[in-house]
């Protein structure tokens, strides 16, 4: 009997010790290791702005109500304008003569000037421009949506003019698209351009400035989106920044989220809500980002960049306050810290699986309850679009009764 009481007891006290163990390997891979690797949430630390002289503490009040609503920031002194660089090359593609004078439009003295009651265009040329899209005497359109792409994908561009892009969506409420691009160097990009440029002609929906198309520039082109709404469309009511390998529902956006028939929100930012992200510190990583770069712990909350959706009147406010922050490379991180400084919090999107960073699954049911869809390619969004138009006003019935009918059929056999 003692020997039974020896041997349980043993074996409790391994088990406790390997429970121990198991709660301290959890906590190192979840508090520790994850965060340096993938950007997991981290329990501490402070989100960085950029922007002031000195380094010191603040608080940022957002305009909604939770335990949350107030941010801790550390504010760094104003570090200079930013991009990708070409290692062999002139910097973006423009020669320092024009750089130089781009940046000098941003800066005197070494200072931020403030920008005047116009929009410039930025600190880079445009090679393409629609700055008679929204010109006066036309409807202040409803929706603008900005869509990122690069010169290669002209098979997604035209997918997306013929399903969600389309602008027979909401024909009478105004709705204008446009692709954002940059340019590409050498031979091939010469030929790209020339096709580019054929392609502007023919649909008048694409912007292209003088700065190198790469993923490090993506803040770059979002920016020249962003400040275009601002400077030419300044009375749009929303505006949504997306992706060329994304599948939007924007019926179901502009009719269930965003509500013609009820008064035009301001400050709005909504999207796939990033709250608690770290910075990605492995090198090896998409999405590393370096402590010289943000030497923060933790992002501000931030909107994935595959979809999100804001009111009109930010444009101009986003763009005013960016002038003011060093370009990181990770665009929807940056429109975050960009809000952070505005003192503006995204709002949750009523249910969490409207906009997805992922690659949803197709039903014509659940599609037709969502906004956004990643990874698709240009003849899958052609195909389950249409399946979409002709299914969608019966699509969830229709899943029901074909769920009943398997059931049915499996209870008889």
């Amino acid at each position: 009997m003692q020997w039974r009481r020896r041997h349980c007891c043993t074996h409790a006290a391994k088990l406790l010790y390997l429970l121990s163990f198991l709660g301290l390997l959890i906590f190192l891979v979840h508090q520790v290791w994850l965060p340096q690797l993938i950007g997991l949430p981290w329990w501490r630390g402070h989100p960085v702005v950029f922007g002031g002289e000195k380094l010191e503490s603040t608080k940022v009040k957002s305009n909604v109500s939770s335990k949350r609503s107030t941010w801790h920031f550390v504010i760094l002194p104003r570090p200079t304008f930013n991009v990708d660089t070409n290692s062999s090359h002139e910097k973006i593609g423009l020669s320092s003569l024009q750089e130089q004078s781009a940046l000098d439009s941003l800066t005197a003295n070494g200072t931020q000037t403030e920008p005047q009651e116009f929009m410039l265009d930025g600190p880079f040329d445009y090679i393409i421009n629609e700055q008679n899209k929204c010109s006066e005497g036309t409807l202040a359109p409803f929706l603008v949506l900005l869509i990122a792409t690069e010169a290669r994908q002209v098979e997604a561009r035209n997918a997306i003019r013929q399903t969600w892009g389309n602008e027979s969506v909401a024909p009478a409420l105004g709705f204008i698209r446009l692709f954002l691009l940059g340019k590409n160097e050498g031979e091939l990009g010469f030929v790209q351009q020339k096709m580019l440029e054929s392609e502007s002609r023919r649909h008048q929906d694409i912007i292209q400035q003088n700065f190198l198309d790469s993923y490090k520039n993506l803040t770059v082109k979002t920016m020249m989106g962003i400040n275009w709404v601002a400077k030419y469309c300044p009375h749009a009511a929303y505006v949504m920044k997306t992706d060329s390998d994304m599948f939007v529902n924007t019926e179901y956006l502009i009719q269930k989220l965003l509500r013609p028939d009820l008064a035009q929100k301001k400050n709005y930012f909504t999207g796939n809500n990033m709250r608690g992200f770290a910075p990605n510190r492995n090198k090896n990583s998409k999405w590393y980002m370096s402590p010289e770069s943000y030497p923060g712990n933790k992002y501000p909350t931030f909107c994935s960049g595959t979809g999100y959706v804001f009111s009109g009147d930010l444009a101009k406010k986003i763009y005013r306050v960016s002038l003011n922050i060093r370009y990181l490379h990770l665009e929807d991180v940056y429109v975050g810290i960009c809000l952070a400084q505005l003192g503006i919090e995204p709002t949750p999107p009523p249910n969490e699986f409207l906009f997805n960073h992922w690659r949803v699954s197709y039903s014509s049911c659940k599609y037709s309850h969502l906004i956004t869809s990643h990874g698709f390619h240009p003849n899958e969004l052609l195909k389950y679009w249409h399946h979409l138009q002709s299914n969608k006003h019966n699509a969830c019935i229709n899943a029901l009764k074909e769920r009943m009918s398997r059931t049915h059929s499996k209870r008889v056999h």
